[in-house]
């Protein structure tokens, strides 16, 4: 299982930027997160999607962020608005899941994206 991020770039404050990740593979997704990690700062949850639909959001991206995710696709998407230099970071794609030959479920990360905010 592979998990490919895009959608990242640089912004000014205020705009908007969609990251979308697709999960190749043969497996049954359970949770899709978002992950970022700012520049000296430890990688932190963004926002998750589980498999029924329910969603959560971290402080910082409540009102800003929407967390969507399509099981029967493997894929999910982090539409940002209202960016800020704050929000600068590598953002991860996650997921949780069985894959096909496996007994047990298992974390996959993807490679990340780098979002830039500055004016």
């Amino acid at each position: 299982v592979q998990l490919q991020a895009s959608g990242g770039g640089s912004v000014q404050p205020g705009g908007s930027l969609r990251l979308s990740c697709v999960a190749s593979g043969s497996i049954s997704i359970s949770v899709m997160s978002w992950y970022c990690q700012a520049p000296g700062k430890k990688r932190e949850l963004v926002a998750t999607v589980i498999s029924d639909g329910g969603t959560y959001y971290t402080d910082f991206a409540k009102g800003r962020f929407t967390v969507s995710g399509d099981n029967a696709k493997n894929t999910m998407d982090l539409q940002m608005n209202n960016l800020s230099p704050e929000d600068t970071a590598v953002y991860y794609c996650a997921i949780e899941g069985l894959a096909a030959g496996e007994q047990y479920e298992n974390d996959y990360w993807g490679q990340g994206t780098l979002v830039t905010v500055s004016s």
